[in-house]
């Protein structure tokens, strides 16, 4: 009798385990809540800052209480927001343009023109018409200088392809320049004890004030309104959807029958407006007069402000203020803790450094 072998069923081998899945990316979790990598890199920025203040022998936990300090009267605070309303039109004057593709970085220099444009209407007509109209035209004067200054970068731009970022820094100098050359002659002020200056407005030419006693002006309420119409012209016009195309792809935008050429000058147009109109609030509102050094880097800083935001309306207002509480924070660093007074500037860039770090990262890992 043969062996009748028995036919088993083969076991089947072991499928393979399939690789455990890596952990998402630090930046795809960040990026999977909006303002997660935002926070995250604004509570790293104060290590980063403390560590260097820290080499330095001085200790970070001292340095950041002493600048908690100085914000916590009602001055100091007040002093803030005033400066975050400067900062969010001067924020926003970059962030437009930048939907185009474009880079202005002639906040500073849109800023004096609107300054001197609204401060020649406001002398002409303080003492002879009332003080809303007087108001009025200085904010279309502020709004119009810095258009057309922002203007002629944008006019090189699609005429001699010079570019913006360039042109828009050296009228930046130009700008300074006329003011001064209008403050040392023409417009100084004979009362002035010979220091270069214009005269400073009458009372009827200054933005009110929201109580008696304080410093806090009617700025707010436009930088308010200028957030507010700049968020809603970038995301529910025509227009904002037009001036996203042409920066994300302007060869497929012309392509499109898009007029590229007009977006481009359109945005710069509005983006000096807006710097203009910072301008006109900070003459009207906080100086009074024009002054050398009266623009305290606005426009430079600005440029952090939006591109700390990401170019988002809504997010440069968070941006400003946070930057605005920085630099009066700074004064402290020098009286309390010894540091040069440009150490702020360092903390700010470390900010801006590691946020747009954080950023980056997100994009990568986005798949």
């Amino acid at each position: 009798m043969s062996d009748t072998s028995v036919l088993e069923p083969a076991v089947p081998a072991t499928a393979p385990e399939p690789p455990a899945r890596d952990r998402p990316a630090l930046g795809a979790r960040l990026a999977a809540v909006p303002w997660l990598g935002w926070v995250v890199a604004i509570a790293g920025a104060p290590v980063i800052f403390g560590a260097f203040v820290a080499v330095k022998g001085i200790n970070p936990f001292t340095m950041y209480a002493d600048m908690l300090a100085s914000l916590t009267t009602p001055a100091q605070a007040e002093t803030v927001i005033i400066r975050a309303v400067v900062l969010v039109l001067a924020g926003l004057a970059v962030a437009v343009p930048a939907r185009a593709g474009l880079l202005n970085v002639g906040g500073e220099g849109q800023i004096i023109i609107g300054a001197v444009c609204a401060a020649g209407v406001g002398l002409v007509t303080d003492q002879r018409l009332p003080g809303t109209v007087v108001l009025v035209l200085m904010l279309l004067a502020g709004a119009i200088g810095g258009a057309l200054w922002a203007g002629l970068a944008a006019g090189l731009r699609l005429t001699v392809k010079v570019n913006e970022a360039i042109s828009t820094l050296l009228l930046n100098f130009v700008a300074l320049d006329l003011m001064l050359g209008l403050i040392y002659d023409p417009w100084k002020d004979a009362s002035g004890f010979g220091q270069p200056s214009s005269r400073p407005l009458e009372e009827a030419a200054r933005l009110p004030l929201f109580l008696p006693g304080h410093k806090l002006n009617a700025g707010l309420v436009i930088a308010v309104v200028a957030v507010v119409a700049v968020w809603w012209a970038l995301r529910k016009t025509e227009w904002g959807f037009r001036l996203r195309v042409v920066g994300g792809n302007p060869e497929a935008a012309r392509q499109a029958g898009m007029r590229v050429g007009l977006l481009l000058f359109s945005a710069m147009l509005v983006g000096g407006a807006l710097a203009g109109l910072a301008g006109m609030v900070h003459l009207a509102g906080t100086e009074f007069k024009l002054r050398p050094h009266m623009t305290l880097n606005f426009g430079y800083i600005g440029f952090l402000v939006s591109w700390l935001a990401g170019h988002r309306p809504l997010r440069v207002a968070a941006a400003a203020v946070l930057l605005a509480a920085i630099a009066m924070a700074g004064d402290s660093l020098q009286i309390n803790s010894g540091l040069p007074a440009a150490s702020v500037n360092v903390l700010m860039a470390v900010v801006l450094l590691v946020v747009l770090g954080s950023n980056l990262k997100s994009r990568k890992a986005k798949p």
